[in-house]
């Protein structure tokens, strides 16, 4: 099992950095590169606790489903998503926000276990790890943008009409 850990300071209110980090939007425009599509459950707007999202996207060369529940819901200090079902033997997601001068903290703890035992370490230790931290690291950089412009309103926006 592997464990990345990553920090992000956002120079924007806590609240929002929340938001965005749970928005299903958001998650889209961060993903172009995989063509990240939600086919069920949550398909847009803002997921919330016990609700569920499915994901389809390229990743490594082949197209993949990946389905996750929010199962804890703090807002806005924090939430955990976790696969119910997908390419992962395990995979869970604990986004935690911390209030700091000037914005907020985004403390991402993302572990997971790759399919087939031996044969899945040894993918975890050549590539795999890699390749998640560099997603997240892009992630949060979409985030931390999105945050610290006027662009966040249009993503907000979108979920109050």
């Amino acid at each position: 099992m592997k464990s990345i850990q990553l920090q992000t300071n956002i120079n924007a209110p806590i609240h929002r950095v929340f938001d965005l980090s749970r928005s299903i939007d958001l998650h889209k425009l961060s993903t172009k590169e995989t063509n990240e599509q939600a086919i069920a459950g949550r398909v847009s707007g803002l997921i919330e606790l016990d609700e569920f999202v499915t994901w389809r996207a390229k990743h490594l060369g082949f197209y993949q489903t990946l389905t996750v529940k929010i199962i804890k819901f703090q807002q806005p200090y924090l939430f955990i998503d976790q696969m119910i079902n997908g390419a992962f033997k395990s995979m869970k997601h604990e986004h935690h926000f911390e209030e700091i001068e000037n914005g907020t903290k985004m403390i991402d703890i993302f572990t997971f276990e790759a399919p087939l035992g031996f044969l899945g370490k040894i993918v975890e230790n050549l590539f795999l790890e890699k390749y998640m931290k560099n997603f997240l690291i892009k992630r949060n950089q979409t985030i931390k943008q999105v945050a610290e412009s006027n662009d966040w309103k249009k993503i907000i926006e979108k979920v109050n009409k």
